[in-house]
């Protein structure tokens, strides 16, 4: 039986038709690299449907045919565990590509680390076994040499009976002679059954003939493809592996009772999975004798000597606190001048465009719906670049395993990993990088778990919500002779409180939702290298693109439709009983000398207010006013009126939009901020509707930082877990829960603060 589809080397176009190759290798084998110097910019990102998997696919340069490289995640064998290795394989063996279609690779590439070569070798044993062309790719052959390992690659080729190309992946040494490889495989076509040997079969032959022919017919009664002769032994080792839920999901329970059936006529007591290691690594040390020498006194190298110090039981904590804050720093400072710089970029664009348009529906639309919209996605991307230059530098140089390591320990007791560190601590300087950075997390549930928890963290966004009302409604005292304020210590409880909250649902989701067998934390801690700079540069390429074209696209469709709500319905009534004030007004300014200075002055202020009064009403009287007055008993219990019910929730798109908004409803405008004292002057004389009750005291401010401290206000946020997690039900999840704990925690703040402060 051919394992894939028959080999077409004969015929006159063979030697010219587009190529497909597929790089594969164990994680930290220099694949990316490699792949980054064999395509340079011609790449795109694909993402797989059903996992939050990114693959790469790019044309090979200075080719003189036609090849697109395939760049899947890095993988130690078959067997696939994480959603990674799950993606890698179904490319390997033709179960799935980028169009969805079943057709496998016409070369597979296996990039091996020279330096690890025994390790490495064991995902080809299993390689070999599909009959597809296969190039091996020694790479980092220099590294190897500095250990003082002599590796013969003629030898190594004659041993493992296949092609050989030595390559330095950072700096694209070889890639003349990997493409004219792939081109010469590709030529040679499939190994044929009769002429492959496969490492573990005989032992397991009879098991395997007896799945192929109970599983036959049903198979093309469901109408699909009969089962290779590796795939059925792939199937018999791994056991609740990704091809067994793969058929099993398309065929049913009735396949599961056949592999059943077959596994059990194994005479060895033992695991299959047992089995095929011993025999591979056997096979691997077997083909390695002779070809490879190790130095007869190994002697510390340099990635030893580094970690030392930066593994240590007394530096390694510290040393990795402080690029953990250099990091946070980036995240929320660094970033700053850019933001800013964005966001005037688009101030100034909305103030253009309103110029050119007229006043009314099209120009709202333009100016705050379209313009608004998009500034609120691109100001988010200098975090994002900054984040992910900061873990592209620390991956690429082997300090990122060694940071996963450190943290595993206390990360463990809330039932996460070391991994899921970095990305909750980015999540205090914006939600969305720290929901990317999660992909780092191979396990399912613990990536999960950590994306689901990452926007409790105090992320920037809520910084002007919390200056503006402690500003405002705490009181100034100070303790420890002033070294502490009352002020100060309310904004630390609220990141506090987001830490605790994080943690406590992260333990309560792996006990329930995500519950299961806690993942075994095996990390490889890769040697230190140099950081390859054009991988860094591209891979932040990848990112932003991907942010800007996925879940902006989400992000924008938020925005429009804030917008509809608080426009619509736009009364012409209000608009006209304005102008005509307005009219009076102008021609009062009008008849006005220009020596009146102070006269224009305050006519032209009395013009700002009329627009300001009628922006409010506009507001009030919206769809999102009238959902703010049917919403008003609802969070009447956590002592808010229907302004500032209608605020928060007109707040979703973004936190800080809370600000202007509050600013808007009190005839300010939206060019409020947190620094205005007119704004926080009417916050404090406001008064609930026929009442003289204030609207804002010391428990309502409690109660609003928080509701914004635990709630998922961020429609950002809430479409990038959409898009990591790839599924609107976890991205509904996150909201609902997060918003019944901060209503739930701000009820008891204010119900408690109002009974102690009477």
């Amino acid at each position: 039986m051919n394992p894939n589809a028959e080999s077409d080397a004969s015929g006159s176009d063979s030697a010219t038709r587009p190529i497909t190759a597929v790089l594969v290798g164990n994680p930290n084998a220099g694949k990316s690299t490699l792949f980054n110097h064999l395509t340079g910019l011609s790449q795109k990102v694909a993402n797989f449907p059903g996992v939050t998997v990114e693959t790469h696919e790019g044309q090979l340069r200075r080719s003189p045919v036609p090849i697109t490289i395939i760049d899947v995640p890095g993988t130690y064998s078959l067997a696939a565990n994480s959603p990674d290795e799950v993606a890698a394989i179904e490319v390997i063996l033709g179960r799935r590509d980028f169009d969805g279609a079943a057709t496998p690779p016409d070369v597979i590439v296996h990039v091996v680390d020279a330096s690890n070569l025994e390790r490495n070798l064991y995902l080809f044993s299993q390689l070999r076994e599909l009959g597809r062309p296969l190039v091996i790719v020694l790479n980092m052959l220099d590294v190897a040499k500095r250990r003082g390992i002599e590796i013969d690659p003629d030898a190594l080729a004659e041993r493992l009976g296949a092609t050989v190309v030595v390559t330095q992946g950072q700096k694209g040494v070889g890639i003349e002679d990997l493409s004219a490889a792939i081109i010469a495989k590709r030529a040679e076509g499939d190994v044929t059954e009769a002429h492959r040997e496969f490492v573990v079969l005989e032992a397991f032959a009879p098991a395997v003939q007896q799945l192929l022919e109970n599983s036959r017919e049903l198979i093309r009664a469901k109408g699909g493809r009969e089962l290779y002769a590796i795939e059925a032994l792939r199937l018999i080792f791994d056991r609740g592996g990704f091809l067994e839920r793969h058929l099993t999901a398309q065929l049913g329970p009735e396949f599961e009772k056949h592999l059943e059936t077959a596994r059990a006529s194994i005479p060895s007591g033992r695991a299959a999975s047992v089995i095929e290691s011993e025999e591979r690594h056997h096979w691997v040390s077997e083909r390695l004798e002779g070809v490879i020498r190790h130095p007869a006194k190994s002697k510390p190298h340099l990635s030893e000597r580094i970690d030392d110090v930066l593994m240590s039981r007394w530096t390694g904590l510290p040393i990795f606190a402080a690029i953990m804050l250099l990091l946070f720093q980036s995240i929320f400072s660094w970033a700053g001048p850019l933001m800013d710089l964005i966001d005037g970029t688009f101030g100034t664009l909305g103030e253009w465009a309103a110029g050119l348009l007229p006043d009314g529906m099209l120009q709202s639309l333009i100016v705050d719906g379209i313009i608004g919209g998009v500034g609120g996605v691109v100001i988010f991307l200098p975090q994002i670049l900054i984040l992910f230059l900061f873990i592209g530098l620390l991956e690429d140089c082997g300090y990122m395993a060694r940071a996963a390591f450190l943290m595993d320990k206390l990360m463990s007791k809330c039932g996460l990993s070391g991994k899921s560190f970095i990305p909750m601590l980015s999540g205090f300087a914006c939600a969305i990088p720290g929901i990317m950075a999660a992909r780092v997390i191979e396990d399912r549930r613990d990536r999960l778990a950590t994306i689901l928890v990452v926007p409790l963290m105090t992320c920037s966004a809520r910084l002007p919500v919390y200056a503006i009302l402690i500003g405002t409604f705490i009181p100034e005292e100070s303790y420890l002779g002033g070294l502490l304020g009352l002020q100060a210590l309310t904004l630390f409880g609220l990141y506090v409180l987001g830490i605790v909250a994080a943690v406590a649902v992260a333990f309560l989701l792996k006990k329930t939702l995500l519950r299961g067998a806690p993942p075994t934390f095996v990390l490889e801690l890769p040697s230190y290298k140099v950081p390859s700079f054009k991988t860094v540069l591209l891979r932040l390429f990848d990112r932003g693109k991907a942010f800007l074209m996925r879940a902006g696209t989400i992000i924008l469709a938020i925005s429009v439709i804030v917008w509809a709500l608080s426009y619509f319905p736009h009364s012409s009534d209000v608009s006209e009983a304005h102008d005509q004030e307005r009219q009076v007004v102008s021609e009062r300014l009008e008849a006005l000398p220009e020596a009146d200075a102070a006269g224009r002055a305050a006519l032209e202020e009395k013009l700002d207010d009329i627009d300001r009064r009628e922006a409010g009403q506009h507001l009030r009287e919206s769809y999102f006013g009238r959902l703010g007055h049917g919403v008003e008993p609802l969070f009447e219990p956590l002592g808010w009126d229907w302004r500032i019910s209608m605020a928060a929730i007109a707040s979703f798109p973004a936190r800080e939009v809370i600000v202007a908004t509050l600013g808007t409803i009190y005839n300010l405008g939206d060019e409020e901020d947190e620094e205005s004292e007119t704004l926080r002057t009417k916050l404090r004389e406001a008064k609930w509707d026929g009442s003289d009750k204030p609207v804002f005291s010391v428990p309502v401010a409690l109660s609003i930082l928080v509701f914004f401290a635990l709630c998922c206000q961020c429609g950002a946020t809430v479409a990038m877990i959409k898009r990591e997690a790839n599924s609107w039900g976890w991205a509904w999840f996150a909201f609902g829960y997060m918003t019944a704990l901060a209503y739930g925690a701000a009820f008891v703040a204010y119900q408690v603060s109002s009974h102690l402060l009477g």
